[in-house]
């Protein structure tokens, strides 16, 4: 079995290290490419491999149907926008994600973010405390699990919306359980975005959503940029001179807000979310594994094209 690691931005070499220990002990030939200039290079990378890994590398269907033995590709993280998963079906490819792996990461970004906006930026200027403030979680996946538990730590008041996890689940963790998305915003000072993009969620959050946020609201996104109606966000900055917009997915009118806004937004220069060296090894060595596993025992416990 061939395994080809196709990375613009290389997995840490500690995780390569791993990722290939677990090709040794199964038997399998690992190929890689990394920080390859064109996508001519990876389809000519693709022509006879049984397995991809990817991080935030384009997938699609020329990529797909450039490999004739490919079996199985894994989004080493949580998000699979970037993966045609019609394409993969129309295959018989499956596509897997790692959820999880990079759920703290990101998590501790978002209060690194939220510390920063409450603090005005550390312009100099007196700031707010985090204690005592109310949170929402705009989804309730691994992700927003772990910023729930962090927020506990901060002495905040936690709430969630996620229509597909119980209400249960989130009160044994100590959230309350929100059932519209107009009262997470309205009744919380920060607001945590987490939700995937999906038909459902592309540019759901704009004017109308942000400008029911408190006084001194904060959004902070650290999901997909997709999800923000960036015209709206605009238009909500500009009627609620208290509102904060900070994220590490950069919109596309960044420069626009940042000429207009000023220090009320604040962008990473790039995703940042899973940029650590722990996030980095778990989630490629998970990959590895969970493609060992499909191939030699046909689990697909993480598969997202069902």
């Amino acid at each position: 079995m061939k395994v080809l690691v196709a990375t613009e931005k290389p997995f840490a070499a500690v995780a390569v290290e791993g990722i290939r220990k677990v090709m040794d002990e199964a038997g399998y030939e690992l190929l890689l490419l990394e920080k390859y200039q064109s996508k001519e290079q990876l389809l000519e990378a693709m022509a006879d491999v049984d397995a991809l890994i990817v991080r935030s590398d384009k997938v699609d269907a020329e990529v797909i149907n450039a490999a004739g033995n490919l079996k199985i590709v894994v989004r080493a993280g949580a998000g699979y926008d970037n993966v045609d998963l019609q394409a993969a079906t129309a295959r018989g490819i499956c596509v897997e994600n790692t959820p999880g792996q990079n759920s703290n990461a990101v998590a501790e970004l978002v209060f690194g973010l939220a510390v920063m906006a409450v603090r005005n930026g550390y312009n100099g200027t007196s700031g707010s405390e985090l204690k005592e403030k109310t949170l929402g979680i705009h989804a309730f996946g691994q992700v927003g699990r772990n910023v729930a538990r962090i927020a506990k730590g901060f002495g905040m008041e936690v709430s969630a919306l996620d229509p597909f996890c119980p209400d249960e689940v989130m009160a044994e963790a100590g959230v309350k359980p929100v059932h519209s998305v107009e009262s997470l915003y309205a009744d919380n000072k920060i607001v945590s975005l987490h939700i995937p993009a999906t038909d459902a969620t592309r540019r759901s959050v704009g004017r109308d959503l942000i400008t029911l946020m408190p006084k001194g609201g904060v959004l902070i996104n650290t999901a997909r940029k997709e999800v923000i109606d960036e015209e709206g966000l605009a238009q909500a900055l500009e009627q609620r001179p208290d509102i904060k917009y900070v994220a590490d997915v950069k919109p596309d009118n960044a420069d626009e807000l940042t000429a207009r806004f000023g220090d009320r937004v604040f962008f990473t220069p790039k995703k940042m979310g899973a940029q650590t060296s722990e996030a980095n090894i778990n989630a490629g060595i998970a990959a590895a594994r969970q493609i060992v596993d499909f191939l030699n025992n046909g689990v697909d416990t993480f598969r997202v094209n069902k």
